[in-house]
């Protein structure tokens, strides 16, 4: 397959020759090709990657019942959503934030709905709130209040529908070609079920880095997590690190155990400025949500002590050497790495980044996240083609400028 007349970094307006073998063969001009399509000028770019997402929680997200800040602001609006479901039916709600109602257990929720099992997971994705219906059928007692219980709710309730494959071809029409899941342990079987999806597909555990998940009521010792670390090395880790102490172990421990290419910290929340020097001489990758701070922006003034701003770093990380990238942390976040991008170019707190390098956050290799794709001959055809020249998609930073994707030579949107 031959794509003309596309811009190409490096390139003055050029043809790309796709292979038999998924791969960019030739780049220049007035190449010989029979199946053709016209670029007609617009850019041609590496397809983006997702560097951090959860996957079956997103699928899971189109059957749920939204009831964050965004979707409900009073608590009467929130048991409204929650009443919404048939009786008897389970209703399963997403994004919960304390803002809403105040705080969730067991008896808070059997006020609002008792003719049928709800469970309402909270913005972070850490904790699930269950009513006494959901209890039982569940076979667990208790204030109803779970925190990290999401594989053992996975044998105790009921599945809810997923549909994978419309995950895949949203995701292709917003030009993205890879995704790299970050479940802290991934079901078993995870990988096979998402073949689905039409994109490249690195699962944290399965594949390199392994995900290491950490929380200030059961953080480990430095030396404690060291030990860890070197339990999966030669493998490279990514450790979850949205508080300070999380980051001052990691940095301990990692140092202590020794770096290795890929080692890499997820989220970074909260970088107290004078750690900065520090990862970059471990030479981790940071790889971030510079959305949040857009995003959740209010509540992160009213609940985040000053100390810990700015949050989910980005240009000052960048500006000191250290290897950055981004993934959407959907649906714990957007979806839409363009509107990541935008939210990283728009940051009013110092941290905002040039449209190029909000763009180059998704465009890494998912072993080096920071390393930047380019087109070249060898190259796989993972493509992401736009209806308007770079500076004019870098202009808007909008999945409108997506007009198709490849993976592997093989379009897979529109």
């Amino acid at each position: 397959m031959l794509i003309r007349n596309v811009e190409v970094e490096g390139y003055a307006p050029t043809d790309v020759r796709i292979g038999a073998d998924g791969r960019i063969s030739e780049i220049g001009r007035r190449l010989a090709g029979e199946s053709q399509v016209d670029g007609g000028g617009g850019a041609l770019l590496p397809g983006l990657h997702d560097h951090h997402v959860h996957l079956m929680a997103l699928a899971a997200d189109a059957s749920s019942v939204h009831v964050g800040p965004a979707d409900v602001r009073t608590p009467a609006g929130f048991a409204q959503a929650l009443r919404s479901g048939p009786p008897g039916e389970w209703v399963r709600a997403v994004g919960y934030h304390e803002s809403v109602a105040g705080d969730l257990d067991r008896s808070v929720l059997d006020a609002i709905v008792a003719d049928r099992p709800v469970r309402v997971q909270h913005r972070s994705g850490a904790m699930w709130f269950l009513n006494t219906p959901a209890l039982r059928a569940a076979g667990l007692d208790g204030d109803g209040r779970l925190w990290r219980e999401d594989e053992r709710l996975r044998q105790l309730i009921p599945p809810v529908r997923l549909d994978l494959a419309a995950l895949g071809r949203r995701a292709a029409r917003l030009g993205v070609t890879g995704f790299t899941n970050a479940d802290p342990r991934p079901a078993p079987g995870l990988r096979r079920t998402l073949s689905v999806l039409p994109q490249r597909l690195t699962v944290m555990g399965v594949d390199s880095p392994v995900k290491v998940m950490l929380d200030d009521a059961t953080l480990p010792t430095p030396g404690e997590l060291a030990t860890l670390v070197r339990e999966v090395r030669p493998r490279p880790v990514a450790v979850h690190c949205v508080t300070r102490v999380q980051l001052l172990v990691t940095l301990l421990a990692v140092q202590e155990a020794g770096p290795v290419a890929g080692d890499r910290v997820e989220h970074g929340a909260v970088i107290p400025a004078e750690t900065v020097p520090w990862i970059r001489r471990l030479g981790l990758t940071v790889v971030t949500q510079p959305h949040f701070p857009v995003e959740r922006g209010r509540q992160y003034a009213a609940e985040v002590p000053p100390d810990d701003h700015p949050l989910y770093r980005c240009r000052s990380l960048a500006e000191a050497g250290i290897p950055l990238a981004a993934g959407t942390d959907a649906p714990y976040g957007t979806d839409d790495p363009w509107a990541v991008m935008r939210a990283a170019v728009g940051r009013e707190d110092g941290e905002g980044v040039t449209p190029e390098a909000a763009l180059g956050l998704f465009l890494g290799a998912p072993d080096r996240p920071a390393r930047a794709r380019r087109l070249s001959a060898g190259a796989p055809a993972d493509l992401c083609l736009l209806h308007v020249p770079l500076r004019e998609a870098l202009h808007v930073l909008s999945a409108d400028t997506v007009r198709a994707v490849y993976v592997g030579g093989r379009r897979i949107a529109p």
